[in-house]
């Protein structure tokens, strides 16, 4: 139990620096009597006034024998009354300047008691002051010394109690830490058969779904090589009618060209037959009708041409999906003296970009057009440029 202590008091020192300080106040405001001024005297100014005015009077009542010394009298008196009067206004002054001088002592010297005592005041109070201080820090020291002495027994006690609560509470943490332990290695080994289990599970799970995933991808695997195959067959039966359409068109040009040729022959030999039994008329007929003949051979040819081109092409387009039946495209078409495409482009779009392109690659897909060469040299040049017009389904 703590002991108790006796409190030390500070508050008569406290009271007395208060009466100190206020001593101090009112010795400051009190002025210490001086010595009052004596008046200057006047008794002999006015002793000679009425001494004057006393023998001036005498002097107007004397006879006229005797006014001319008396005048002289006069002014030796005036100027004697002159005189003291300036010598009594010098004493007047010196007298005042001794006054205001005593004055001015009188003051200083009163000031410096005053500012001996207030310093001495002011002295007192701080050393009051200072001793209040001293017990104050005095008291709060023993206060402090107190109040560590019972802070310590408290954490004595409080340190023991604590070691006491620790032995305890090791002792449980410890039976806990046991009863814990065993309960987490019962859990371990559960929970490791249950892992165990679990993995084996897992593992069997992972080998069917391993299976069924290599099942899956040897069939898939299977069913995209079956389609690539049939692709592959499709796109070379293609191929192949294409060439084999492409070959019969050329071969059917190339007949009609020849038969062509053997008619116009047959008909030129005619002609130059028939033209030798007629005369200079009949010749000129002649001419003109193997002209109009070789006009025509060269038209059909370059159509015959034209639908070559039209064919190849037609072939090779493949008209991409979701195309409306309105679409139409015009294929501006350059080609070189074998045929080859120099250029195909865009002349009027059909609004569908895809349908466009599409158009474009079976051009190009088509060339070279080497049926060019075949026709006749005077319009080969005229169809080295052409345009066709792409329609779904149809090309013009």
């Amino acid at each position: 139990m703590a002991r108790q202590h006796r409190r030390v008091g500070y508050g008569l020192p406290t009271l007395l620096a208060v009466a100190l300080h206020l001593g101090i106040l009112v010795i400051s405001v009190i002025r210490f009597p001086t010595a009052e001024s004596e008046p200057p005297s006047q008794s002999i100014v006015q002793a000679t006034l009425v001494s004057t005015e006393t023998t001036t009077n005498q002097a107007q009542r004397a006879t006229e024998p005797q006014a001319s010394a008396e005048a002289d009298e006069t002014s030796e008196d005036e100027a004697t009354r002159q005189a003291e009067e300036e010598e009594a206004r010098r004493q007047r002054e010196a007298e005042e300047q001794r006054q205001r001088e005593a004055e001015a002592e009188q003051q200083r010297q009163a000031e410096q008691e005053r500012a001996e005592a207030l310093e001495a005041a002011q002295a007192a109070a701080a050393e009051a002051e200072r001793r209040a201080e001293e017990a104050k820090a005095e008291a709060e020291r023993r206060e402090q010394q107190e109040a560590e002495r019972q802070r310590q027994a408290e954490e004595e006690a409080k340190r023991k109690a604590e070691e006491e609560a620790k032995r305890k509470a090791e002792e449980e943490a410890k039976r806990k830490a046991e009863e814990e332990a065993k309960r987490k290695a019962e859990e371990e080994a559960k929970r490791k058969a249950e892992e165990e289990a679990k993995r084996k599970a897992e593992e069997e799970a992972k080998r069917k779904a391993e299976e069924e995933a290599k099942r899956k991808a040897e069939e898939e695997a299977k069913r995209k090589a079956e389609e690539e195959a049939k692709r592959k067959a499709e796109e070379e039966a293609k191929r192949k009618a294409e060439e084999e359409a492409k070959r019969k068109a050329e071969e059917e040009a190339k007949r009609k060209a020849e038969e062509e040729a053997r008619r116009k022959a047959e008909e030129e030999a005619r002609r130059k037959a028939e033209a030798a039994a007629q005369n200079s008329l009949d010749r000129a007929i002649a001419g003109e009708a193997e002209a109009a003949a070789n006009a025509e051979q060269a038209q059909q040819a370059a159509n015959g041409f034209i639908n070559l081109v039209r064919q190849a092409v037609e072939q090779a387009w493949v008209i991409p999906p979701n195309v409306g039946n309105n679409a139409n495209a015009l294929v501006a078409i350059r080609l070189g003296p074998s045929g080859e495409v120099f250029s195909a482009s865009i002349a009027r779009s059909s609004g569908n970009s895809a349908f466009d392109r599409a158009a474009i690659q079976a051009v190009e897909s088509a060339a070279p057009f080497s049926e060019l060469r075949e026709l006749p040299a005077s319009v080969q040049r005229d169809y080295r440029e052409f345009n066709l017009n792409f329609r779904p389904g149809d090309i013009r």
